[in-house]
């Protein structure tokens, strides 16, 4: 190893030695006797917004010494590049959690998330139009039936188990832990090592593949292989800059699978379109409403709409925009696997999995994974191991844009025939 790469190294450990306590999710998140009162309070005619006692945080002497690591590292080398973004990242990140509960944290949160405006990288569409697209398609697919309870109900302990005996055929030099949480509001939560789910919930089949696919073989599958890193240890944190791709890729390995539902979708969707009701003005009771009308139960409608508003204040004008991610990150993640294909370099996908990474990371950093100064993945999802399966799905896709379904519509094509 030279020197620069083991000066690199240096800082790499000293920037996860400053941000590894930093949670940013779980800081943000409710306790649910929030939610109890509000839902009883709902119940009983009073109607009243949430009030949200966040912790109070200074970070400034950290940003000073994340400041500082980023002023040593070469721009122009990649290693260097890639710890100067993610030492900025980091820094954004404390100045949102400095600012919880005013409205000054949402500039901090569209900075590192976007906004429901932006436009997707390589088309004319924003994340706003792609919502309005899946949620219409949503309600043509089903006849614009709401999104209602499934029919069945696997419980919660159930659910449990299942996770428990696939997780253990893929882990196979780690404990995954699986907790029922009877005071988690969240449907469900992941983290590197354990998975919760919320006590007295139906899931679904679709749950329990997209529990599968989402969270385990893609965010604590990225986590287990980032902290196993014997050079980078920060491809093992949750750098906020990377959540468009984490979520992209999560989302993709739902899509890949079968997992994902067209009810799904039109969640994610929702999402996006109510913090953008939220950024015009929205308060937290008229989105609580929006995700009622929707067809959401008083449940799932306080969890999305306290999605929407963690960390900012439920008046309206604010919001947490974290959720904008998953069109615009699925799409990007989808055209980088088409592109990886089309190019040859399909193993650069297999890379994503070494750790939490952008998609320009993974391009940018891939000699130093042929150099073995970047490991490769311990962990890859079933689906990755398939790669001529994968190749298969991805050749199609490609091929199928060639088809323009306006030409076949007007000249009365029979598909199929």
């Amino acid at each position: 190893m030279d020197e620069e790469l083991r000066r690199y190294r240096e800082l790499d450990a000293e920037l996860v030695s400053l941000v590894r306590d930093i949670k940013m999710l779980s800081t943000l998140s409710w306790p649910k006797r929030v939610q109890d009162r509000f839902l009883a309070d709902w119940r009983a005619g009073k109607h009243e917004l949430p009030q949200i006692e966040y912790k109070k945080f200074n970070y400034a002497e950290r940003r000073l010494a994340l400041k500082n690591i980023a002023h040593q590292c070469d721009a122009a080398h990649p290693i260097g590049n890639y710890l100067q973004r993610t030492a900025h990242s980091w820094q954004v990140a404390t100045l949102l959690l400095d600012h919880l509960g005013s409205r000054e944290m949402t500039e901090y949160s569209m900075h590192l998330y976007g906004r429901p405006g932006d436009r997707i990288a390589g088309s004319a569409v924003n994340n706003l139009e792609a919502a309005q697209h899946f949620i219409s398609a949503a309600d043509d697919v089903l006849g614009n039936d709401k999104l209602g309870e499934v029919e069945y109900c696997l419980s919660a302990e159930i659910l449990k188990e299942e996770l428990e005996s696939k997780l253990d055929a893929v882990f196979f030099n780690h404990k995954v832990r699986v907790e029922v949480d009877p005071e988690l509001v969240a449907k469900a939560a992941a983290g590197p090592t354990r998975i919760r789910l919320r006590a007295g919930t139906c899931f679904s089949e679709y749950d329990l593949s997209q529990l599968l696919e989402h969270e385990a073989f893609v965010h604590s599958l990225t986590s287990l292989n980032g902290r196993a890193q014997t050079n980078l240890g920060s491809l093992g944190l949750n750098s906020p800059r990377i959540t468009a791709t984490q979520e992209g890729l999560a989302v993709f390995s739902e899509l890949v699978t079968g997992s994902i539902d067209i009810m799904r979708m039109k969640r994610i969707s929702l999402r996006i379109l109510a913090i953008d009701m939220a950024l015009r003005g929205a308060n937290f009771i008229e989105v609580f409403s929006f995700f009622l009308e929707q067809g959401q139960t008083e449940t799932e409608s306080f969890t999305s709409a306290m999605r929407v508003f963690r960390g900012a204040p439920t008046t309206g004008g604010s919001a947490f925009t974290k959720d904008t991610v998953y069109l615009h990150g699925l799409l990007s993640v989808h055209t980088f696997f088409r592109w990886a294909l089309r190019s040859g370099k399909l193993e650069l996908a297999q890379h994503l999995f070494a750790g939490k990474m952008t998609l320009q990371d993974v391009v940018e950093l891939e000699p130093y994974v042929q150099e073995g100064f970047i490991d490769p993945p311990m962990y890859l999802p079933p689906w990755m191991h398939r790669k001529n399966g994968l190749a298969g799905y991805l050749s199609f896709s490609l091929f199928v844009n060639r088809i323009r379904l306006d030409q076949v519509e007007r000249e009365h094509v029979l598909m199929g025939v």
